[in-house]
């Protein structure tokens, strides 16, 4: 039998998830509340913790609870490697047109607002052995957040790594204020003669970082989705490991895969 604290969250978010109480709407007092429910103010209390935890309401400055706004959410396909791909040798105002947010969130180039940051690092153990090189290569680190102009958090916090040696043919792909390359990574490559033949995607889940939490205003007890990337040229070479936290109240993945007939 439910709990007093959880009967009270249980009619919260059946009013919430049926429009009774509408995102940016302020929840009642905690006094109100325990009044209402004919319970004591701890119970609220906890109630009110639980909701926060699962995202579906928040605490605002100043005290009081408001309910949350949804957030924009992306659908990741592994489509969208093809589809990339089909666009990398496309005229620049074709590639300029969209990129991949755009593709998995449905939202207009001008929805969205793009941070990239570069650095020279050397592999450590875990990147030597990703790209099958030995440790201290001078790698390319990219760092990307893209975040819906109307919020303050991205969707993703994105790491990617190139070998510098492999891309200083062409010097655009070190300066980081090309970002964002209209046609995307698999566009860049394509400019020093890197065709992929394959992506390769592993996805595991985890607690986030405090770090990651802050940046990404995760609720409380939320959990993230780790995809590690790997990009393979048609010549079998690992060209680009990309690093992609996700968190999992917005993210949704989906794998297609395409059988052969008998």
């Amino acid at each position: 039998m439910a709990v007093a604290y959880e009967r009270i969250a249980d009619r919260l978010r059946q009013a919430i998830r049926a429009g009774r109480l509408r995102p940016g709407d302020r929840l009642p007092p905690e006094a109100r509340l325990a009044e209402q429910f004919g319970q004591g103010a701890s119970a609220v209390r906890d109630a009110l913790r639980v909701l926060r935890e699962e995202g579906l309401v928040e605490r605002r400055a100043g005290g009081g609870d408001v309910v949350r706004r949804p957030r924009a959410t992306a659908l990741r396909t592994n489509l969208r490697h093809q589809w990339e791909k089909s666009r990398a040798r496309e005229p620049l105002a074709e590639r300029a047109r969209y990129g991949s947010t755009e593709y998995e969130t449905g939202l207009r180039g001008r929805d969205l607002v793009f941070h990239a940051s570069y650095r020279e690092i050397e592999a450590d153990e875990g990147l030597a052995r990703a790209f099958a090189l030995p440790e201290g290569t001078a790698l390319l680190e990219r760092r990307y957040r893209t975040r819906y102009a109307a919020e303050r958090t991205p969707f993703g916090l994105v790491t990617s790594y190139l070998v510098r040696e492999v891309i200083a043919g062409n010097p655009e792909l070190l300066d980081e204020t090309n970002e964002p390359w209209p046609g995307g990574s698999q566009s860049q490559l394509h400019t020093v003669g890197i065709e992929l033949g394959r992506v390769e995607e592993r996805v595991t889940a985890r607690p986030p970082t405090p770090g990651e939490a802050a940046e990404l205003a995760l609720p409380r007890g939320s959990s993230v989705l780790v995809l590690r990337k790997t990009s393979v040229g048609v010549d079998g070479r690992v060209v680009d490991v990309s690093d992609v936290v996700l968190p999992a109240d917005r993210t949704e993945m989906l794998f297609t895969t395409y059988l052969e007939r008998w």
